[in-house]
């Protein structure tokens, strides 16, 4: 493969608003979204692929520890913490760009706080904790900014 594709060309010191974001949606399935198997792996597929955005749904488990599915559906259940650390490993690989998790989350409070501390445990410094308020999109960090950062999108 040409090296020079994996390099960037673009000015990314603009609103990260200004960017087109690969994305994945229901990035855990393998397959269809009916029948099929969750696995975390396939975070890490699609982070060394290239995308910058995956989508984690968010349901309460058993013993109080989060699963990720896809809901009212016979797909399998992959814990939370699993896609959390696979995230965590590959997110940086191939590309510094920052990481957005987006949550779709339909947790209780009690498994939305075992989310959180996930999240600040595996992460670490990597979590982007700053709150953006969203009144004016020009005020948003750039990508050049968030090197290295994962920030989660609910």
């Amino acid at each position: 493969s040409n090296p020079l594709h994996r390099q960037v060309h673009q000015d990314m010191e603009q609103p990260l608003c200004h960017y087109y974001i690969a994305s994945s949606h229901n990035t855990y399935l393998s397959g269809d979204q009916l029948l099929s198997q969750s696995r975390a792996d396939m975070y890490a597929r699609v982070l060394q692929a290239g995308c910058r955005c995956v989508e984690v749904d968010c349901w309460d488990g058993p013993d109080g520890e989060p699963v990720v599915h896809h809901g009212y559906t016979l797909t399998s259940k992959i814990p939370f913490r699993d896609v959390a650390e696979t995230i965590n490993k590959y997110a940086f690989i191939k590309n510094e760009f920052p990481v957005i998790l987006s949550i779709e989350n339909h947790c209780s409070i009690q498994q939305q706080k075992k989310i959180a501390q996930y999240l600040k445990e595996i992460f670490g410094d990597k979590l982007d904790l700053s709150s953006v308020s969203t009144g004016d999109p020009r005020q948003l960090p750039s990508p050049q900014d968030l090197k290295g950062k994962i920030l989660v999108k609910v």
